[in-house]
């Protein structure tokens, strides 16, 4: 794969160049590709991870097969909300990892559903069998599945081609003015926090959210919000870009409350079914413990 660099990546480490181009290695491994002459700088080998760009450059790296994690089966309660031969839709809980990652290789969504439904689609490599979509650990609601390999690319293809509609509900902090609104801006890793994205400097991929006020409460207000494009952390870096971000996320500057995850809920997915084409459309409902504390919001108001 090659990556080009910018003018405006002149001065920066290679390494750390690699590590936000390419977020889903990790820099150790990026390091190691480098000293393995792995990554060519201009067609040409031979530098240190410490090599500083003077930007324009093309570079190309080519990764070594990663050891794979085979995912198990595993026996967690999980809420099944569609199945059929091809697809599955689970609500996802709050806290529940979608599949086995560095760290971590049981308690997950994936395991969980081995154990009920004992293969799913290879198209995801072993370590997360059916996996088209994520959510973020402390996000819950609607997720999809494939059981078969056919179904995974007729999924995979409608998520790429952003024609699958995804719908959240989402409390932030402050009053949001305007009844309803778009955020377009680039998303990429936040140089200075390596484990969040940002909207604040003007690049990186482009991000489309769009959100409708449904309840205004004494400094919050309650969103429905739907994802143009599925960027990492895109609701909750969009957001607190405009200086709202999502109640409970405190890596992404929200003030202490009494909720214990972030309040952001996978409502509905709305996608053509990739066996027969019909339109299914699934739902969550919010979460008890945000229902909850949002009912607390009203009694205080």
């Amino acid at each position: 794969m090659i990556v080009n660099a910018s003018e405006a990546d002149a001065g920066k480490r290679l390494d750390v160049f690699l590590q936000e181009q390419l977020p889903e290695y990790s820099r150790s491994r990026l390091q190691d590709w480098i000293k393995a002459g792995r990554v060519l700088v201009n067609g040409a080998g031979g530098r240190q991870s410490s090599s500083k760009l003077r930007g324009g450059e093309a570079v190309e790296v080519e990764p070594a097969a990663l050891a794979p994690l085979k995912a198990y089966a595993e026996d967690l309660p999980i809420e099944i909300l569609y199945q059929d031969d091809d697809v599955i839709a689970v609500n996802k809980p709050a806290g529940m990892v979608v599949h086995a990652g560095a760290g971590r290789h049981s308690g997950t969504l994936v395991n969980a559903l081995l154990h009920l439904f004992g293969t799913l689609a290879t198209g995801g490599g072993e370590e997360r069998p059916g996996i088209v979509h994520r959510l973020d650990r402390f996000t819950s609601g609607v997720l999809l599945v494939a059981r078969t390999d056919a179904a995974h690319r007729g999924l995979a293809a409608q998520f790429a081609g952003r024609t699958v509609e995804k719908i959240y509900l989402a409390m932030v902090h402050g009053t949001v003015k305007a009844a309803e609104g778009r955020i377009e801006k680039p998303i990429t890793r936040d140089p200075a926090r390596r484990l969040r994205m940002t909207a604040r400097l003007g690049e990186g991929r482009s991000a489309i959210t769009e959100y409708r006020v449904l309840e205004r409460f004494a400094g919050f207000t309650y969103l429905e919000v739907r994802i143009r494009t599925g960027r990492t952390h895109q609701i909750r870096a969009h957001f607190a870009s405009i200086g709202h971000p999502v109640a409970g996320d405190r890596m992404y500057g929200a003030p202490a409350t009494t909720l214990e995850r972030t309040f952001l809920h996978a409502h509905r997915v709305r996608f053509a079914h990739p066996a027969t084409g019909a339109e299914v459309t699934v739902e969550a409902p919010l979460a008890p413990e945000l229902a909850a504390w949002m009912n607390n919001l009203r009694g205080a108001g």
